[in-house]
This record gives structure tokens, C-alpha cells and sequence, in this order.
């Protein structure tokens, strides 16, 4: 039988929500984790991802991959959602929104590890590719490849 998650302290999920008029306004909501002392992957892949030049106001785009181990809490993924939307009227550089997504991930759920690939398409005739971790996984657990080429008219 599958365990019961109580949801009862999430303000989103089954809710009409507005999206955050900026990623530093936006809610991020975790739910406990059933399966703590498992190492196991969580992948969420982000594949329209928008946010905008902070020099230009030009829309920017990328295709991101975040994986991480939990620990005690998983991150709800409505919220997950509306906080990546909550960049795509926010003017930042492309480093700047990858390693600021995973370090608000981090900062909520204390995973055992996370990694953060950021496949940014080309402004300017150069693609962008930002990738961070937390440092080392655990032993033995299964990290599938991130699945995302390196820019070659990516489609």
C-alpha cells in the first residue's frame, strides 16, 4: 500500500495561483519525502524555459535539467513551475538564473545532492551552457546522462 502524503500545508496545489512577478517573490512549497534513507533521482526537465536579458529586455531561452537525491523533503512541482515561470519577465545573465534556481532548491530541501544543467540557445551566435552541483553523489546510485546535446541547432 502507498503511504499518505498530507498535503494539507501547500497553498498551490489545487489552487488558481498567479505567477510571481519576480523569482526572488516566488513560493517555493516541499512535501515530506516517503521513501528517506532511499537514494534515489529526481529529475524535473524544464524544456521552455524563459527569462529575459537584463541589457537588452530580449527574451532568452534554455532547456534545463535539474536532478537531485532527496533527504527528508521533495519540492512540490507546482511550484516548481510557477517559480521558473516567475523569470520570464525577470532580467537576469544566464548564470545568474542557473545557479540562482538550484540554490533556492538547495536552500528548501537540504537534499543529499543536486545538479543543475542549463542549456541556454544562442543570443548572439554563442550558446550558454551553466552546470553546478552540490559536490559528489552517493555511491552506487544511477545518474542517467542529462540528455541534452551540446548546441548543434538543438530540436
Amino acid at each position: 500500500m502507498m503511504p499518505n502524503t498530507d498535503v494539507s500545508s501547500l497553498s498551490m496545489l489545487g489552487q488558481q495561483t498567479e505567477t510571481a512577478k519576480s523569482p526572488e517573490e516566488a513560493v517555493l512549497e516541499k512535501v515530506p519525502s516517503n521513501h528517506a534513507g532511499t537514494d534515489y533521482v529526481v529529475r524535473f526537465t524544464a524544456p521552455e524555459f524563459t527569462s529575459l536579458c537584463p541589457m537588452t529586455g530580449q527574451p532568452d531561452f534554455a532547456h534545463i535539467v535539474i536532478d537531485y537525491i532527496p533527504s527528508e523533503w521533495l519540492v512540490e512541482s507546482k511550484s516548481l513551475k510557477l517559480f521558473l515561470h516567475s523569470f520570464r519577465n525577470h532580467g537576469a545573465f544566464h548564470e545568474d538564473c542557473s545557479i540562482y534556481i538550484a540554490k533556492r532548491i538547495v536552500e528548501l530541501l537540504d537534499p543529499k545532492w543536486l545538479r543543475i544543467g542549463a542549456y541556454w540557445y544562442p543570443r548572439g551566435g554563442i550558446p550558454i551552457d551553466v552546470f553546478w552541483q552540490t559536490g559528489k553523489p552517493p555511491e552506487g546510485v544511477w545518474l542517467p546522462e542529462q540528455g541534452v546535446a551540446t548546441y548543434r541547432g538543438r530540436g
